[in-house]
């Protein structure tokens, strides 16, 4: 899949719209026919294949693409091409797709996990402010002479 991404005025680089956390524009590719296809950016994962770091982007389709399930999403492998251009290459070696995938659902899983820490931090934070202050008085009984 070939995808260059050029603005009306100048040219941007994928890999700057990829690393882009405020991006939330779709990112468009060109299929081997020359098909243009939209995909909504899930992630991106930097995995080791062979003791080599390497950069994932795991796109999901905007409209249906055929044998390709709904709610599924395609590992593209981050690379560049002759001319030092940033391309996405699908991955098709199963195993590493399947390790990225793994890689991303443990990122959700601790963000989850954090996020509910959070949760219940606040939670009993508030509830402490709600409660009123209680200062502690000690009496002395006095004695009659």
């Amino acid at each position: 899949m070939e995808n260059k991404v050029e603005n009306k005025e100048e040219k941007v680089d994928l890999l700057d719209i990829l690393l882009d956390k405020d991006n939330k524009d779709p990112i468009t590719l060109m299929d081997e026919k020359g098909k243009q296809i939209s995909f909504e950016q899930i992630a991106m994962i930097v995995h080791e294949v062979k003791k080599e770091k390497k950069l994932y982007a795991i796109l999901k389709p905007v409209d249906k693409i055929e044998g390709l399930g709904e709610n599924e999403a395609i590992v593209f492998l981050v690379d560049q091409d002759k001319d030092g251009n940033t391309i996405l290459k699908i991955e098709e070696d199963e195993d590493i797709a399947i390790d990225v995938f793994d890689e991303y659902y443990d990122l959700l899983e601790e963000e989850m996990a954090e996020a509910k820490e959070k949760k219940a931090a606040k939670k009993a934070s508030t509830k402490s402010a709600e409660k009123p202050a209680v200062k502690k008085t000690t009496k002395t009984a006095g004695k009659k002479t």
